[in-house]
């Protein structure tokens, strides 16, 4: 669960940082969009199901790989030509990663029925993105972009129904695998839900 979170926390903080830089924000600004992507969700989750102080403010090690991530991002972030790209894989891994901490906490703390479990797992994964687009005044990608939340939702069901069957590593690594696979997939070939 360790390493899946790290992923999670370094793809999103990479995200928000360069979406920051892409909006033109100064230094300030990329370390707290960083900060909220790569932890808000994470932050929600916690206070909804009462571990609190929520985890992001009791393991520094997570403030401290989003603010490592963020000032790479600052170094390298001219060398990066296709920041849309760049963001939109990051987003893609983070969601997996954090899709699969959001199930796992879950069941860690005994709501092991398919809806704490699905709704955990998309907060989790979404939360952090919603927050980082409304700081940029976007609609949040969720709402209007290709699959997505969707994607979180796949992955967080096969979670679900893996882990009484297999171990929960497995399900961990199938949830991570369908959630990212489906969003990537989505970006792709621009799939979207219907709009009316």
């Amino acid at each position: 669960m360790f390493v899946f979170d790290i992923i999670g926390t370094i793809a999103f903080a990479v995200a928000g940082a360069l979406t920051a830089i892409q909006k033109k924000l100064d230094i300030f600004g990329i370390f707290i969009l960083a900060l909220t992507t790569a932890l808000g969700g994470g932050v929600m989750r916690d206070v909804i199901i009462s571990n609190t102080p929520p985890m992001a403010f009791r393991n520094y090690e997570f403030v401290a790989i989003s603010m490592i991530s963020a000032i790479f991002v600052m170094f390298v972030s001219k060398s990066i030509g296709r920041f849309n790209m760049t963001i939109q894989v990051c987003d893609a891994i983070g969601l997996g990663a954090f899709t699969v901490g959001g199930a796992s906490m879950a069941i860690d703390f005994g709501l092991n029925n398919l809806l704490a479990v699905t709704f955990l797992a998309v907060l989790t994964g979404v939360g952090g993105g919603v927050i980082r687009d409304i700081f940029v005044k976007e609609i949040p990608g969720v709402f209007c972009k290709e699959i997505y939340a969707v994607a979180a939702l796949v992955g967080s069901m096969c979670f679900y129904f893996i882990y009484p069957y297999f171990s929960v590593q497995t399900a961990m690594y199938a949830c991570f695998i369908v959630t990212t696979f489906l969003r990537l997939i989505a970006m792709k070939y621009d799939i979207h839900l219907p709009v009316l």
